[in-house]
């Protein structure tokens, strides 16, 4: 390869955008005139030294609704929320005003070659209503000026709120930023992802276990199941990309009509869920709807250090699985039953309240589903509990056997036969004193 064409390789590599030509791009109207963008998606020019991006402003008025809340609603309840969201954000120091944040990409691989062509953002204002601003960028020789102008507008954020953003929409604008040699403004802002808590909460799982059912927390269905909305003529998100290169072909702005729209209702959504989710933690099971709730909330609670309150709500966990509406609902509740009780189980022994522990180790054993590493763990406890506290070694006994009759690993198994062995040795000396002292 000559050297020339070799260097050219290389600077397209490194500067993809500086080696190649910005495409230009004929809008409806005049070819190549972007004046009749703002006509046909409602929106304004912005400039800067960088380059430009076309920004489009929508307001959604407080008495909307939004499921069974309205907007009025849903900023109320985040505008006093900073006592709360850290919660949320896994102890990070959320706090209002949350800037919510969302991407429309050129794929969902991520990575170097893929582009944000839609950067969404919304907040609640002062009258209660929720702004949306959204950058779109329509050359990318101009995606320096959007980068620039969305940092100045995430400035003022106390906290982001996104839906899969720390996995996703996080890493996508970083690398854009590193790409131009721009600092990444969200390094330095706490961010709440509500899909982590929205799993915990609302995914159709075995809550036993550390699986998933992934389609049960996409954002369109939590919006039917939890916010109680139903999107109508919404473009489907795998054709979205298709979208924008359509209009980067032609140069028509209609196509992106509707990728817009998505992309607002995708905001109000995560508000929504947002919303959802710092009333539940401060009413309490008062507000769960169903056992799957309660237990979250108990979770949640406890790896914030609030211990009472994560054993009332594991106890409404354990009640709501037993009540005939649990019994009605789709999911099965003896999965939330079972990891209810133990949560209690462990949670009082914490608290060294052996006796109440006991008393959930056996309502485990009693539970017909119960999984056998659950079982094993519950005879265990009780074998330990019978042999050292109450020094019942007969009781002991038998729990340590039905620990050895549940297969367990061999660790587990060894411990259990060692531990068999050290209470027979004290029932034959209980018995060797009790027939001397019979003797004398």
């Amino acid at each position: 390869m000559e050297p020339s064409k070799l260097a050219d390789r290389l600077r397209g590599i490194l500067n993809p955008v500086a080696a190649r030509p910005a495409v230009p791009l004929s809008f409806s109207g005049t070819p190549g005139d972007p004046s009749s963008l703002p006509r046909d998606l409602g929106g304004e020019w912005h400039r800067d030294e960088h380059g430009s991006c076309f920004i489009v402003d929508r307001r959604v008025d407080p008495e909307t609704r939004c499921g069974r809340a309205t907007v009025r609603d849903l900023a109320a309840t985040l505008r006093s929320a900073g006592d709360d969201a850290p919660m949320i954000a896994g102890g990070a120091p959320a706090r209002a005003p949350f800037v919510f944040l969302d991407l429309e990409t050129t794929g969902l691989s991520g990575g170097a070659g893929t582009y944000a062509f839609l950067v969404g953002c919304g907040w609640f204002d002062e009258e209660q209503s929720f702004v949306t601003r959204q950058y779109l960028l329509t050359r990318l020789a101009d995606e320096r000026s959007l980068l620039a102008t969305v940092a100045a507008r995430l400035s003022g954020a106390g906290a982001l709120v996104s839906f899969n953003g720390k996995s996703f929409d996080a890493p996508v604008l970083e690398t854009r930023y590193l790409f131009h040699r721009l600092d990444w403004i969200g390094a330095d802002i706490p961010h709440l992802d509500v899909l982590h808590p929205a799993r915990r909460f609302w995914s159709a799982r075995n809550a036993g276990t550390d699986s998933f059912a992934e389609a049960s927390c996409s954002l369109v269905a939590l919006e039917q199941s939890v916010l109680g909305t139903r999107r109508a003529g919404d473009v489907p998100g795998f054709e979205i990309p298709a979208r924008y290169f359509r209009f980067v072909r032609s140069g028509d702005p209609r196509p992106l009509t509707a990728v817009l729209e998505h992309n607002r209702l995708d905001l109000l959504s995560v508000a929504g869920l947002m919303a959802r989710l710092i009333n539940l933690l401060r009413a309490g099971t008062a507000a769960a709807r169903d056992a799957r709730e309660a237990l979250a909330l108990g979770r949640v609670y406890w790896q914030a250090g609030l211990e009472s309150r994560a054993r009332d709500a594991y106890a409404a966990a354990v009640a709501m699985s037993e009540s005939k509406e649990a019994a009605a609902h789709s999911t099965p509740s003896e999965p939330i039953k079972i990891a209810a009780l133990r949560a209690l189980a462990l949670a009082s022994r914490r608290a060294r309240r052996f006796d109440e522990a006991a008393g959930y180790w056996r309502l485990l054993l009693d539970v017909a589903e119960c999984p056998a590493h659950v079982a094993r763990e519950a005879t265990e406890a009780l074998a330990i509990h019978h042999e050292h506290r109450v020094r019942d070694l007969g009781v002991a006994k038998a729990f340590t056997l039905r620990t050895l009759e549940n297969g367990a690993r061999p660790a587990w198994h060894e411990a259990a036969r060692h531990r068999l062995a050290r209470i027979e040795r004290k029932m034959a000396d209980k018995t060797r004193w009790t027939m001397l002292e019979l003797g004398d």
